[in-house]
């Protein structure tokens, strides 16, 4: 099946095919390329020189390129694997490698020569094409799609057949604007590559501004001016006090606060350097409830109440209700009568990936898995949020890591959870608090879906390079060029057409020296 054929299927055919530029023309890929040719002789090289293998995962296919080779000898690759000389195209055959990208041109060879995986197309441009046309006509989404509807094969060793690639059909231009077309590609491919790259980078500034966010939020840096025009705002330790004495009124009692001050996380060189109205508090000082369900497994089932664990916990701050394992409403309801996690609750990871930090923005029904502690933070003036930044923030993660250095298992037990250190403001610069970060990390959050969109035009401008280059909408034809310097140049069909004769002159010679 041609390309243009293969398009159809999409409703559209490939306008590369139609209205083709002057001075191009349209042929075959067995025309203008030798399709997986033959091993080189035994004798090509002596038995002990090194040359070039390159296995599946040494061509990154989202760069195009052959980039952790390694080093054979002849002997040992010569059979056995695919071979390909300096200026091969290697294209994956089988899913989803294929699908994927993975191709390059082959360069700089170990004495010229490389083997690689059976699982490689090889295509060996003669002096009609260069390789980087070649190349980049076969990293267009159209040929992938064209290529992937012929696949064969059982599912999962689907691989491009041989006739697919005889007979798909490529617009050839001259051969000097296949150059100009090639380089052309290839300057603007850099930059965007450079765009890419760029974009890359931001979500690791994103990861490091949110931490310092929340590192100023919990160590009273983001709130110093406030504090200047606010001298004379209630102590955090009358704000502690009234908590404790509110609980008891409201029957979330604890055992006095005298104890609760005195059970801090040991060890915490962090209790120096708070702001003068600010104090420390247990996180069992700012929640009604710190625990974990029965530790009984609950039997999975195709469809119920979601049973989160730490492998739901997803991206940065979210969970994944519809992937999480599902349990039934009995199970649900048993584990729920000791404790069952709600809007507005914090979760926390405390086995294996211990420190991972939730709060709960969906008000479906769910439970958690016995790995994760579940924090049912008091809400009033919105210290839930800021207790859940606080145990984001390093402050309360180092005494977390700390922690799991210390023992053997990474695992945090309830009552050192409930012993947690947490930075404490006064009520009203815990208000301001939540605004700030609030508006900080919003801030945060649109630049990184700034940033997804751009990556994804990023992405899309790669192919629509790619279709105005095989349209010839990149360069000015070599037809045009000729035209106003006033001299001849070979079409592509002239091109061909002698290629041809060759060819078949060069077959009689064979028959008659036979």
């Amino acid at each position: 099946m041609t390309i243009a054929n293969a398009a159809k299927v999409n409703g559209s055919v490939n306008p590369a095919l139609e209205d083709l530029p002057e001075g191009w023309a349209v042929t075959r890929l067995p025309e203008i390329c030798e399709i997986n040719p033959p091993r080189p002789p035994k004798d090509a090289l002596p038995a002990d020189s090194t040359v070039t293998f390159v296995p599946m995962p040494a061509v990154d296919a989202k760069e195009g390129a052959i980039t952790t080779p390694e080093t054979r000898t002849f002997s040992e690759v010569r059979s056995g694997y695919t071979s390909f000389r300096d200026g091969d195209v290697i294209m994956a055959k089988i899913t989803p490698c294929m699908e994927n990208g993975k191709a390059a041109i082959a360069r700089g060879l170990h004495n010229g020569m490389g083997f690689g995986s059976t699982e490689f197309h090889v295509l060996r441009p003669t002096d009609a094409v260069i390789p980087g046309f070649v190349y980049h006509f076969i990293r267009q989404e159209s040929f992938r799609r064209a290529a992937e509807a012929e696949m064969t094969g059982s599912v999962g060793q689907k691989r491009v057949p041989l006739r697919f690639l005889e007979a798909v059909e490529i617009p050839l231009p001259p051969v000097a604007e296949q150059r100009q077309i090639v380089a052309k590609v290839e300057d603007l491919l850099t930059r965007v590559s450079a765009g890419r790259e760029r974009l890359r980078r931001v979500p690791a500034i994103l990861k490091r501004f949110r931490q310092a966010v929340l590192a100023a939020a919990c160590s009273g840096r983001l709130t110093a001016d406030w504090r200047e025009e606010h001298p004379d705002v209630e102590p955090a330790t009358d704000y502690l006090n009234r908590i404790l004495d509110e609980r008891r009124l409201t029957g979330h009692s604890t055992p006095g606060k005298a104890r609760y001050l005195g059970t801090l996380t040991s060890g915490t060189a962090e209790r120096e350097g708070l702001p003068e109205c600010w104090t420390w508090a247990s996180l069992s000082m700012l929640a009604t409830y710190v625990g974990d369900v029965d530790h009984r497994m609950p039997k999975a089932v195709d469809s119920g109440i979601p049973y989160v664990s730490t492998r739901d916990f997803v991206d940065d701050d979210a969970i994944d209700f519809e992937g999480a394992k599902k349990i039934s409403e009995a199970d649900f309801a048993m584990l729920a009568a000791k404790i069952r996690p709600g809007f507005g609750d914090i979760l926390l990871s405390r086995y294996g990936t211990v420190g991972q930090v939730r709060l709960v923005r969906d008000r479906r029904a769910f439970q958690a898995s016995y790995s994760i502690a579940i924090i049912k933070a008091i809400k009033s003036g919105g210290l839930h949020h800021y207790t859940y930044w606080a145990l984001r923030s390093e402050v309360v993660q180092s005494q977390m890591l700390r922690s799991i250095q210390a023992s053997a298992q990474p695992d945090l037990g309830l009552d050192y959870i409930r012993r947690l250190a947490i930075p404490l403001p006064p009520e009203d610069e815990q208000r301001e608090i939540v605004r700030r970060v609030g508006a900080l990390l919003e801030l945060a959050d649109t630049i990184e879906r700034r940033v997804a969109a751009a990556t994804a035009r990023a992405d899309r401008l790669t192919q629509s390079i790619l279709a105005k280059a095989f349209r010839g909408e990149l360069v000015s034809t070599e037809a045009a060029l000729a035209r106003r310097e006033g001299r001849d140049y070979e079409p592509a069909s002239t091109l061909l057409e002698r290629i041809q004769r060759e060819r078949g002159a060069a077959v009689d010679g064979r028959k008659r020296k036979r």
